[in-house]
């Protein structure tokens, strides 16, 4: 049994560690609401973006001179997987359900003869992943300077990524983040970026509006086409940024409460170690009395 000492120093020691993580959950907090923010303002320009490339997209997908980010390079051989994630922990299990999702692709990658190259955009995803796959990860991007996620972060990436498919590195890409559905809940999402999925356009016929561009069709997608694959990264890394601060609120607070916990227990056996020295004593008093 611990002596009184050492109980001390042990609740004194979880009383430490249980305002740090209060510290944590409150800072967590004041982050959350700006990232959530930012997170579903990103959502309608993103969605919009998708729809109008659906609209244009409709004569071109299977015309032989579609832009190569439509219609892809024609092969299925070697894939870019990129996996965004969070540069630090201490956020639950938030960082590793986004690998565990991209780990289950690549395994079905490879299982099928596929060439699987891998992207990190964050550090903790680089660390999960490069026990499995070292071979395979051709960089590691991270944003741990960052303060305030900017259109321009997320473009860099996207020119990076245009550049390697431009240069035949790749024929698919496939981009893991997890979406922001609350506080509690955030879901690792797939999706997949290069060639761009053209999302169904609503209504057919003459229930479907007809529209006219200037400049025509195809020379609109090549402009933006490539946007959009900056488009959707950044807002998958904004949903990563709300989706971050929520996962390490409910951690911390859930660390706090633990703590908490812990100093009941250790001052329970405490008290109990006291009273029974307490108790010794007396009755070593009372015998030596006694023998007098």
């Amino acid at each position: 049994m611990a002596s009184l000492k050492e109980l001390r120093t042990r609740i004194a020691s979880v009383k430490a560690t249980r305002k740090i993580t209060k510290a944590m959950q409150m800072v967590a907090a004041s982050k959350l609401r700006r990232a959530q923010d930012a997170a579903q303002a990103a959502r309608p320009y993103a969605e919009a973006m998708e729809r109008v490339i659906g609209n244009l997209a409709t004569a071109f997908k299977d015309n032989p001179g579609a832009p190569t980010l439509l219609k892809g390079t024609g092969g299925d051989e070697t894939h870019l997987v990129i996996v965004a994630t969070a540069d630090r922990g201490l956020c639950g299990a938030f960082n590793s359900a986004i690998a565990r999702e991209a780990r289950g692709h690549i395994e079905q990658l490879l299982k099928a003869g596929k060439t699987v190259k891998i992207l990190h955009v964050g550090r903790k995803g680089f660390d999960i992943l490069k026990r499995f796959y070292r071979p395979n990860i051709i960089d590691t991007i991270e944003m741990r300077a960052v303060r305030t996620l900017k259109f321009e972060h997320a473009e860099k990436i996207g020119t990076r990524v245009l550049d390697l498919f431009h240069a035949g590195e790749f024929d698919v890409a496939w981009l893991f983040y997890s979406k922001f559905v609350n506080v509690i809940t955030q879901r690792p999402t797939r999706q997949k970026l290069i060639p761009i999925e053209v999302p169904p356009v609503s209504g057919s016929g003459r229930g479907r509006a007809a529209y006219e561009y200037e400049p025509d069709e195809e020379e609109m997608l090549e402009e933006i086409l490539p946007r959009n694959v900056s488009v959707q990264i950044f807002r998958a890394l904004l949903e990563n940024a709300a989706g971050e601060q929520g996962a390490k609120m409910t951690a911390m607070d859930s660390a706090t409460r633990n703590a908490g916990d812990m100093i009941d227990r250790f001052t329970l056996v405490y008290n109990r170690t006291r009273q029974a020295q307490i108790t010794k004593e007396l009755i070593e008093i009372i015998s030596g009395a006694e023998a007098l």
